[in-house]
């Protein structure tokens, strides 16, 4: 290919996802102690009301609530002590007027009680006589059978990401295995004479290998897992078995470097030499990213990154990243903050542009300044915390201007 024929990046989303419609993810049943930051496959509908029984939100007296009224502590209302509710245990006494029942926090509220007084407003003048000194009003300080969830009601959606808080709501609900997604399977390869690995020798005219690691946390980020990396050197067959060996093991195949127009660059020619719809994308009209390539062949996506580190993060967020969500159903909300621009910044007319920031905090407001340098460069990425999105018909940005930083 002698040339990049160009697409936007929203023409480069929509040929992603039509290319990859039929794309699913396989479900797996796991036990929620190996749920953790898994995506659920599955909607979770409560087997139970909770609470299961109406419970006391507070240390305190189960009453009926009309023996309140009235009271002052001039004047306190006197009611006969039945006891005491213990917790876990069942409260088996039912309370009639003129009667109460010592109830802990949580524990279950006896039949025929309408309201719980807190031990601060009452005293006992022995241990079978209660003072209570102000009145209560109708279910004070206590939590109904069903009031935080009804049972058959959904309380999990499909897509939800399982934190260690999502973990204890399953366990509440006595749920000990739960259907999640499969991590989809990523194999990284880079390509390039220079490329050498991070336990080698450094000599003159090598690199070490960033975008591998860089986008191994990327794929863990997203719910995904790297089944295999390698280093390939600048040749077609070395590169077509290595890519051949990544479909028959990997979803989703990432070449980074080799997507550039030059004599040595061949992950066109390899993608295009698989069976299937060959490369569907060469180019992409953003900054810093254009080198990129999207290709199918057995069946699987593949995808030629650009080997500037920076431009490989950029192009993995603008495509990979929202690709695998759309799948699993998650949101694809990034983390970001509001920020005051602290530069002028010319963008690239015509392409969607991707500049890296550092944010400062200033007396509780959040400022952002440019991060420059070549996309290749280790500073950029040691020295932002973010990025802003300026838009193809945008002209730049304006100091003073507040933007969205997504964060890194």
């Amino acid at each position: 290919m002698d040339f990049f024929k160009v697409v936007s990046v929203d023409e480069g989303k929509r040929l992603l996802i039509e290319n990859f419609k039929d794309y699913e993810l396989q479900i797996e049943e796991v036990h929620i102690l190996e749920s953790l930051d898994r995506i659920l496959a599955e909607e979770i509908n409560s087997n139970i009301d909770v609470p299961e029984f109406n419970r006391s939100t507070v240390d305190g007296y189960a009453i009926k609530v009309s023996d309140s009224h009235g009271a002052t502590d001039s004047i306190p209302s006197i009611l006969n002590i039945l006891g005491e509710v213990r917790m876990g245990e069942e409260a088996k006494l039912p309370i009639k007027p003129g009667h109460t029942l010592y109830v802990p926090t949580g524990g279950m509220i006896p039949e025929g009680a309408d309201g719980v007084i807190m031990i601060e407003n009452t005293e006992k003048m022995d241990d079978n006589t209660l003072l209570i000194y102000k009145p209560i009003s109708q279910g004070e300080n206590i939590i109904y059978k069903g009031d935080d969830i009804r049972i058959g009601e959904a309380i999990l959606t499909k897509g939800r990401k399982i934190s260690p808080e999502v973990m204890g709501v399953l366990a509440s609900l006595g749920i000990s295995t739960v259907k999640v997604y499969k991590k989809p399977r990523f194999y990284i390869i880079s390509t390039g004479d220079e490329i050498i690995d991070i336990d080698e020798e450094l000599r003159l005219g090598k690199v070490r290998d960033i975008n591998a690691y860089t986008l191994y946390g990327l794929v863990e980020n997203i719910g995904g897992e790297t089944v295999g990396k390698a280093i390939i050197k600048d040749d077609y067959d070395l590169l077509r078995n290595e890519v051949e060996k990544a479909l028959d093991i990997s979803d989703i195949v990432l070449i980074s470097g080799g997507s550039s127009v030059g004599t040595r660059d061949y992950t066109h020619k390899v993608i295009d030499s698989f069976n299937g719809r060959g490369v569907f994308v060469h180019g992409v009209s953003i900054r810093p990213g254009k080198p990129t390539i999207m290709g199918e062949g057995k069946g699987k996506l593949i995808f030629g990154l650009p080997g500037h580190p920076v431009s490989s993060i950029v192009i993995f967020k603008t495509f990979l990243e929202t690709f695998i969500k759309d799948k699993l159903g998650v949101d694809n909300l990034k983390p970001r903050i509001n920020a005051i621009m602290d530069f002028n910044f010319p963008s690239s007319p015509g392409k969607v542009t991707y500049q890296m920031v550092k944010v400062n905090e200033k007396e509780g407001k959040f400022y952002a300044i440019p991060t420059f340098g070549k996309s290749g460069m280790i500073s950029l990425l040691s020295n932002s915390q973010g990025y802003i999105v300026i838009d193809a018909h945008e002209e730049g940005i304006y100091k003073g201007e507040e933007r969205e930083v997504y964060l890194l």
